[in-house]
């Protein structure tokens, strides 16, 4: 009967490690690399429009659910996304002065007994939405309609100012029994470039 020294045992137990790692790089590279880069996810069909009192802006998000995204929600998982709007006024100063900073958020929760989306979207001041079409889940989650960004009143006639809109999937925590189903969760969200609107009022 062969005995290892401890030493010994620690260098197979290294050793086996490393060929673990380089057998999990083999058996699924493509896994790894199609995990790289980010959603080209984009924001179009931008639009300013305003009531008596408040300027509104209107878009909505393109390619913004990947496969990966489809699957953690219809495993159940609450996915967010955050929606970034910030007005500047420019060309007065030598710096633009920022007047109206916004983040709101939609989130998009799957119940899989009943078979229905519930989307919640604080921002619009109602009552949570719910529907059994994934097609009209992901329609109101990337579609931001009649979003005030400031009172006109705060405005200056014949001045110039500058929109910038970004949207983002926040980042998820998942439970821990879907950790390994989920390994590469971060590197499915997506985070749009900013998007510029230049406007004199």
């Amino acid at each position: 009967m062969t005995l290892f020294k401890p030493v010994e045992v620690l260098k197979l137990f290294c050793g086996f490690i490393i060929w673990l790692c380089l057998s999990v790089s083999f058996v699924f590279p493509s896994i790894v690399l199609a995990a790289t880069p980010k959603q080209n996810a984009v924001i179009e069909n931008i639009k300013l429009a305003n009531t008596r009192d408040d300027l509104l802006t209107y878009f909505d998000v393109k390619e913004a659910f990947t496969e990966k995204t489809r699957q953690a929600i219809l495993n159940g998982i609450p996915t967010v996304f955050s929606f970034y709007v910030t007005l500047y006024q420019t060309g007065g100063s030598w710096f633009d002065k920022k007047i109206a900073d916004i983040q709101v958020k939609s989130t998009i929760k799957y119940n899989p007994l009943k078979k229905e989306f519930s989307i919640h979207r604080p921002w619009k001041k109602e009552d949570t939405v719910v529907t059994q079409s994934f097609e009209e889940a992901q329609f109101l989650m990337t579609e931001i309609d009649n979003l005030t960004i400031i009172p006109l009143n705060k405005l200056i006639k014949g001045n110039k100012y500058q929109l910038k809109i970004k949207a983002e999937l926040d980042k998820v925590t998942l439970p821990l029994s879907l950790h390994y189903v989920f390994f590469f969760v971060s590197f499915w969200d997506f985070e749009t470039n900013w998007y510029l609107i230049n406007f004199t009022y």
